[in-house]
């Protein structure tokens, strides 16, 4: 096999996930040279990479100084840290680092919506992109939510992209140029990729790096980016809003959502149940409204779009008790939103939470408590979430989601809810969050039969 290490203008391509294959099938297309590597000596998706790309030349392990110091530049997959030593080394040779995100940019002409936030971007971006389909346009939606940024360039062009980003792809990106950037949200998550919530915090700030228009959340400070002149600023809370901001306002007795102080419809007619998702078809609006959607036909998608499976979906009823699916409340702060997006006058929350905890904090959690009426802890960090409430409500602790569903139905009363969010992620127990909530689904139909 020839040696490209040796031979200039070569990229060198980090990991073979899902983002890495979408980089290489880009690059053969382009008809670039690269080698790939990838830290692992034996990556799942091998067999499959060698079978779509025999030709291939392919390094395995530990990253190899001399192959990336060689490298005209370096495209790295979202799940390898930048904090890397040996990709630090080439950041101080002066090797281009970019990732997948960056790729995309240089080829596409059409306005970008650009989506992070630590809970509720899937929602937001599936949301928008079901907004600007209403209003007739061409629009295509990926990056952190179902297909790579690269894969959509394979596509007939689009009249605006939707992207939902996570912090791990924002690290790589320079400057982004979106039509309109938000940060939904930040609240602790990935502290065992982070040094420091500040660390975090700033890669989830990157994703305003050249927006022409940005939008906040009135309600978190930590949504607000560092305003260069000229930038256009639109925001969304669940409180009264100002100029260019979407709010909610009562008249009558009767909450609306709003924009500015103009009343747009009754926050009732929403079809996504739960308070949070108030808070995210405001958030669509916005967004929406920054890249200038008609308004009739946004507000007409809120009265149809469902939300999205795992995402505090409706499972069953049975005896008065509600039980619902939250299994992508991954982190302490999706968790808080779905408890809080439930609470009602009568009734209390039996939660079922635990998983693979990823270094967070879970005291805030005890903030939830006077909702709550039990909670059920199962997976590997359930104990540490169970001492949060000791003293403060009774605990479960259940080995299997079996245990956990039926635990949760016998402490529950009539006008409780039972919700599924584990405040974790899943890969100590499940494949991943959406096998978690597929079988707390199937658990739940054949408990409550």
């Amino acid at each position: 096999m020839v040696n490209l290490i040796a031979q200039s203008n070569v990229i060198v391509l980090v990991g073979m996930g899902m983002t890495g294959q979408s980089a290489a099938r880009y690059l053969t297309n382009s008809g670039r040279r690269f080698v790939w590597v990838d830290t692992r000596e034996a990556p799942p998706a091998l067999d499959s990479v060698r079978s779509q790309f025999p030709d291939a030349n392919i390094e395995l392990g530990d990253l190899k100084e001399d192959t990336l110091l060689a490298a005209s530049e370096i495209i790295v997959s979202p799940g390898v840290p930048l904090s890397n030593p040996m990709i630090q080394k080439a950041v101080n040779a002066g090797v281009p680092v970019l990732g997948d995100i960056e790729l995309f940019l240089r080829e596409v002409k059409a306005p970008v919506i650009a989506i992070t936030g630590s809970n509720a971007k899937s929602t937001v971006t599936t949301l928008v992109g079901e907004m600007a389909k209403a209003a007739g346009k061409m629009v295509l939606i990926g990056g952190n939510i179902g297909v790579p940024v690269l894969d959509l360039l394979q596509q007939p062009a689009a009249e605006l992209y939707v992207l939902e980003l996570s912090s791990f792809q924002l690290e790589s990106v320079n400057k982004l140029n979106a039509e309109v950037s938000t940060v939904l949200n930040v609240s602790e998550d990935h502290m065992d990729r982070y040094d420091s919530f500040a660390q975090y915090y700033m890669a989830k700030q990157r994703v305003y790096f050249g927006a022409r228009k940005v939008v906040i959340n009135r309600e978190d400070p930590l949504t607000s980016p560092p305003l260069a002149e000229g930038v256009q600023q639109f925001s969304f809370g669940l409180n009264v809003p100002d100029r260019n901001g979407f709010g909610v306002i009562v008249k009558g007795g009767q909450e609306y959502l709003a924009f500015e102080f103009k009343a747009l419809m009754p926050s009732a007619d929403i079809k996504m149940p739960g308070r949070h998702n108030i808070a995210n078809a405001l958030a669509a609006l916005a967004l929406g409204h920054a890249v200038g959607l008609p308004m009739e036909s946004m507000l007409q998608t809120l009265t149809q779009f469902p939300g999205l499976p795992h995402r505090c979906q409706w499972v069953a009823e049975n005896g008065g008790v509600n039980f619902y699916n939250d299994s992508k409340g991954t982190n302490v702060g999706a968790t808080l939103a779905a408890l809080k997006g439930l609470q009602k006058d009568s009734g209390k929350i039996v939660l079922i939470a635990g998983g693979v905890g990823k270094g967070a904090d879970f005291s805030s959690l005890k903030d939830a408590a006077a909702g709550l009426r039990s909670v059920v802890v199962i997976g590997q960090d359930g104990a540490q979430i169970a001492a949060q409430f000791e003293g403060l409500l009774p605990t479960r602790s259940a080995t299997t989601m079996q245990e956990a569903v039926e635990l949760a139905a016998q402490q529950a009363e009539a006008g409780d809810d039972v919700l599924l969010s584990p405040a974790c992620a899943s890969f100590d127990m499940y494949k991943g969050f959406e096998d978690r909530g597929d079988h707390f689904v199937r658990v739940v139909k054949e408990v409550v039969a």
